[in-house]
């Protein structure tokens, strides 16, 4: 009678840790390279450029199409989404406001009534930044003199997106740290951007 021998197949402890030390060296590559905390700034960047151009369509829209055009109170200072550090050039601070209605309510961070354009508003809701706080913010100023101009500004953070608001034809792109007050993503009717 032969006794045969039967070799069991599989892995042996050090191989696997082997591959296990493989896989985390990749691993720590790929979030090295790949950077999901600059992926996820300029993802909000994308947003606050594109809720911006949204507002500032909607508003001349509102203006080219408007049978009575009201800009808002327009305040020297503007007003702000969230926020104490107003970019206008007329003050420090910002009227903060919360209101994302298009029905033109005083409360509203845009205090233009866009639902007054024939067939209603272009946009359902005033957007608001993704992040929303003391830095990065919505803001709004006007002007009903002698045109009706209109100046909307934002803060942008990834390395790709803020060199925007050096190059952006407005009067905030003094931009050391792109978070001070001189420091802003400007657009709007308003020569220069100046409000």
């Amino acid at each position: 009678m032969s006794v045969t021998s039967v070799a069991k197949k599989g892995f042996t402890l050090v191989e696997l840790l082997i591959v296990i030390a493989i896989l985390a060296v990749l691993a720590a590559a790929v979030v090295i390279v790949l950077n999901p905390a600059e992926l996820l700034a300029q993802a909000r960047d994308s947003q606050r450029v594109n809720d911006l151009d949204t507002v500032k369509n909607a508003l001349s829209i509102y203006i080219s199409q408007a049978t009575t055009i009201n800009l808002g109170a327009c305040p020297a200072g503007g007003y702000c989404m969230v926020g104490t550090a107003g970019p206008f050039t007329t003050s420090a601070t910002c009227a903060t406001k919360t209101g994302t209605v298009t029905d033109g309510a005083a409360t509203n961070w845009v205090d233009v009534d866009l639902n007054g354009i024939p067939g209603g508003s272009p946009i359902p809701y005033l957007p608001t930044d993704p992040s929303n706080n003391a830095t990065y913010f919505y803001a709004y100023a006007c002007s009903e003199s002698p045109n009706y101009v209109f100046e909307l500004n934002g803060r942008l953070e990834s390395q790709k997106h803020r060199t925007k608001m050096t190059t952006d034809g407005g009067n905030k792109n003094t931009c050391a740290t792109y978070t001070e007050s001189t420091c802003f993503y400007e657009l709007g009717t308003a020569a220069g951007l100046a409000l």
